[in-house]
């Protein structure tokens, strides 16, 4: 996916094409992680959609919920809900940094060849 340290550093243009990719990646994977907060908060709490996608969606900002669960299985839900949106979390800025760090690291190797 990534250029070797054999080849030339990639155009601004592909870069930046590069860099699109993955902040897509980024947004489907937010995009899943909310629709499925979304669809377990109605699975196991007595709340309407627009409720349960405020409140998934203020758990996956850090914020935390607006309206507490009532039920037990809900509890255990948003336990389970919080763990996912923090390790979602991580790989978010995995997805995120993976060019620029690539790019960085593949420069200054470029640098060192020069030299």
């Amino acid at each position: 996916m990534y250029e070797s340290k054999e080849e030339a550093l990639l155009s601004r243009r592909a870069f930046a094409a590069r860099m699109l990719w993955h902040l897509v990646i980024a947004f489907l994977l937010v995009a899943v992680v909310i629709v499925i907060g979304m669809l377990g908060h109605l699975l196991f709490e007595p709340v309407k959609w627009h409720d349960a996608i405020l409140n998934i969606s203020l758990i996956a900002a850090g914020i935390g919920p607006l309206m507490l669960p009532e039920t037990v299985a809900g509890k255990v839900f948003f336990a389970l809900y919080n763990v996912l949106v923090n390790v979602v979390f991580v790989a978010l800025i995995g997805v995120v940094m993976a060019p620029l760090v690539h790019r960085m690291l593949h420069k200054f190797h470029l640098d060192d060849d020069e030299g």
